[in-house]
């Protein structure tokens, strides 16, 4: 293959040079809107995304106080029942033959010449 010559020819005169200078500016001028463009979107994601950031770890830490609020509450409840059980015990224990019995059965104390037998489920279990 032989190169070919372009039949083309290029003029070089003073209009075609300015049209040329006027281009670059024009092209230099893109270039430098569109930098301060690119700078501009990234400072706007910059600005979106920090906050974005604080707000989700928040966010977690609603979630993980509302769970430790619902773990609260249930062992609330938990030893709620177990102080209306305590005061029931302190209430049936205010009476002495109660009482008695009471101390018999849970810590096998007897009097001379006596026989404990235990009953299961008779006492409250202590935890």
């Amino acid at each position: 293959m032989s190169k070919t010559k372009s039949r083309v020819l290029q003029l070089n005169n003073a209009f075609i040079q300015t049209q040329k200078t006027k281009r670059q500016k024009v092209l230099k001028e893109n270039q430098k809107k569109n930098r301060l463009m690119g700078m501009i979107l990234i400072l706007v994601i910059f600005l979106f995304t920090l906050p974005t950031y604080n707000l989700m770890q928040s966010y977690e830490k609603l979630l993980e106080k509302r769970a430790q609020l619902a773990e609260m509450k249930t062992d609330y409840k938990e030893l709620e029942e177990q102080v209306e059980t305590e005061q029931a015990l302190v209430k049936k224990l205010s009476d002495k033959d109660y009482a008695a019995k009471y101390v018999r059965a849970k810590y096998h104390y007897s009097k001379e010449g006596e026989f404990v037998y235990t009953i299961p489920n008779l006492l409250p279990r202590s935890k």
